[in-house]
């Protein structure tokens, strides 16, 4: 049997793909490089073959796009579509992750070390401290510069300092400048007694981090809990506070410039303080000149004792911004609630509040200078003042009037957004810092993508696929991306979500026809710096022209939002260092000659003023992303 197995594999079509894989090999060997051309067995061959086949132009293939193609080889791309066909992927999830380049978190194992000495976690990474610091007695752990600048830091806290006394966390310099930042925190310093816990730079300038604290320091007895500068110039994250602090007693919580600076930052409060004695939280320059921070308190202090809860500068000068208060303080007993200066936003923002103070007794609650655009519903009738309440929007106030332009720089990048006009030969002008901060990440073969569940209905299967736990930021990133991919066209658009080139072809064709060709921004030389333009060329002679736009969507594999609008202009130009007049980098800029479908919020009214269907609007493409265009 074994001498036929062996026979068996020298089949005709098994000798080819050796004599392929010799001259492969071979070729590796003297250059250093491995191309697709040798090996016609690859997903890339594959994809030149189709190339050849589907476009029609004379012109090189496009070396950056061709960079992003699956790196698999042609057993393994052939081993992982029969695993995905048999929905069995996942058990091979670390191999498969690894060979096809993508974009998955690593599975932590549990750590049941005690440790009853100081501990200094300094350029520590993913880690799972779980049964951590248990009855420690008095002693300091710090975890400073802890996952900094790391692309995943993945960390997992539970039953950390359960039952200490008198012990210390400091959380400083955390995970700054990570990418896709995940921490959990899950009975961390249940029943510690007279410890505290300290944020401080806690994943300032993170890009999407995602932070669950749940059933955070509850049972604690006067342990005080500090979150100051925490998240700050984030972007695109969310935090989650669930059952934080319950059944606690005298134990204080600050949150100080909290989240200043962001952008589409949510946070949720659910059972926060719920059932606490004597609860002190206190919320200053939280969400300061954010945009549109989202935040929920949900069943906030449910059932608390003597709670004193202040709101000082919430969400002052940020964009819009929503929030909302369900059942806060519910069946509470003299409570204290204090909202001062809260929601003076540049645009309007929106607050509700139903239920608000609901079965409380004993309540005292101020709102002193706050926002507009607010909605109470089965409001406390009793023990609530009001006192310069706003009726008007702050962004008419003198102040607001007078910071606006600096706020706008914060939410705004300058450069983001540019007339049409500025497009012009010698004109010096600022521009946004146009790096990709997406993970690496590379395609898949059409043979593995389409073998793979994509729909909101199919959430489990992918879930189950790359290992996202509930509430994790890999589940939140699937939903999100799904939920963009099957949102309804806005007016005049055509869109697609594609995961191969090939698809991508098949897009980008159907809308253009075959005479096409990619365009990207050669390469980063004069991101966020002063730039001059050079030599200008409108694509279809500068004339209104069809594009179809590709922007990168977070997932674990690459995948683009791909989508044609009406009524464009393209241009490539020369950018030029200002001062010594050199050319520094190739950019393609796309220009929107219809916005009349765009929201009053946009980001680039803000910078250029004006408002929907008034004004042309204009962009660089960035890094990794590209506009497909008919070929001139």
């Amino acid at each position: 049997m074994l001498k036929q197995k062996q026979l068996h594999l020298f089949s005709p079509l098994f000798l080819l793909f050796l004599l392929f894989n010799v001259n492969f090999s071979a070729a590796s060997a003297i250059s250093g490089e491995i191309t697709a051309k040798e090996n016609p067995f690859t997903p890339k061959a594959y994809l030149l073959r189709y190339w050849d086949k589907e476009i029609r132009t004379n012109l090189p293939k496009s070396a950056f796009l061709l960079s992003k193609a699956s790196p698999l080889n042609a057993v393994d791309s052939t081993n992982f579509a029969k695993l995905a066909a048999q929905n069995t992927l996942s058990s091979v999830l670390p191999s498969f992750c690894s060979t096809a380049k993508l974009f998955c978190f690593p599975d932590l194992s549990p750590s049941l070390e005690k440790h009853d000495t100081n501990a200094n976690f300094a350029v520590y990474l993913n880690k799972n401290f779980t049964n951590y610091g248990t009855l420690r007695p008095g002693g300091v752990d710090s975890f400073k510069n802890y996952s900094d600048g790391d692309n995943l830091p993945v960390d997992s806290f539970r039953r950390y300092s359960r039952d200490s006394s008198g012990h210390e966390d400091r959380f400083s310099s955390y995970a700054r400048e990570a990418n896709v930042a995940d921490q959990s925190f899950n009975t961390y310093g249940t029943g510690a007694t007279g410890s505290s816990s300290n944020f401080k730079s806690y994943n300032g300038d993170v890009n999407v981090p995602n932070i669950r604290f749940t059933t955070y320091t509850a049972d604690a007895v006067g342990r005080t809990n500090k979150f100051t500068t925490y998240t700050d110039n984030a972007n695109a994250g969310n935090q989650d506070f669930t059952a934080y602090g319950k059944k606690s007693n005298g134990s204080p919580n600050v949150f100080s410039s909290y989240g200043e600076g962001s952008n589409v930052m949510g946070s949720g409060f659910s059972g926060y303080g719920e059932r606490g004695n004597g609860a002190n939280d206190t919320f200053t320059s939280y969400g300061d000149e954010g945009n549109v921070p989202t935040n929920k308190f949900n069943n906030y202090g449910d059932g608390g004792n003597a709670a004193v809860e202040s709101f000082s500068s919430y969400r002052d000068q940020s964009n819009v911004g929503d929030d909302s208060f369900q059942s806060y303080a519910k069946n509470s007993n003299s409570a204290k609630v204090k909202f001062s200066n809260y929601g003076n936003s540049f645009n309007e923002g929106t607050d509700v509040f139903k239920g608000y103070g609901q079965g409380a007794k004993g309540h005292t609650v101020g709102f002193k200078t706050y926002g507009v655009n607010n909605t109470f519903k089965d409001y406390a009738k009793t023990g609530v003042t009001f006192a310069k309440y706003n009726n008007v929007s702050s962004s008419t106030s003198p102040k607001m009037a007078a910071t606006s332009g600096s706020l706008v720089n914060r939410w705004v990048e300058p450069g983001k957004f540019f007339r049409e006009s500025m497009l012009k030969k010698g004109n010096v002008m600022p521009m946004p810092d146009i790096k990709d901060k997406m993970p690496k990440r590379s395609f898949l073969p059409r043979t593995i993508v389409s073998k793979l569940p994509f729909s909101s209905s199919k959430v489990s299967q992918l879930k189950q696929l790359f290992h996202a736990a509930d509430n994790s930021t890999m589940e939140t990133i699937i939903k999100d991306t799904l939920n963009e991919c099957e949102r309804a066209p806005s007016a005049g658009e055509t869109k697609r979500c594609v995961g191969s080139v090939e698809d991508m072809i098949d897009f980008a064709t159907s809308i253009l026809g075959r005479n096409v060709v990619v365009r990207s921004t050669e390469n980063l030389n004069g991101s966020k710096k002063k730039i001059m333009v050079g030599s200008i060329k409108g694509i279809n002679g500068g004339k209104i022209t069809k594009s179809v736009s590709c922007h990168q969507s977070l997932f674990p594999y690459l995948l683009y939002y791909c989508h044609s609008v009406p009524k464009v202009r393209v241009y490539e130009a020369d950018i030029l260092d200002p001062n010594t007049k050199a050319k520094i980098n190739h950019g393609v800029a796309i220009c929107h000659l219809d916005t009349s479908a765009w929201s009053p919020t946009h980001g680039a009214f803000l910078a250029l003023g004006s408002g929907p269907g008034r004004i042309e609007v204009c962009h660089w493409i960035f890094q990794n992303d590209m506009t497909w265009t008919t070929a001139d």
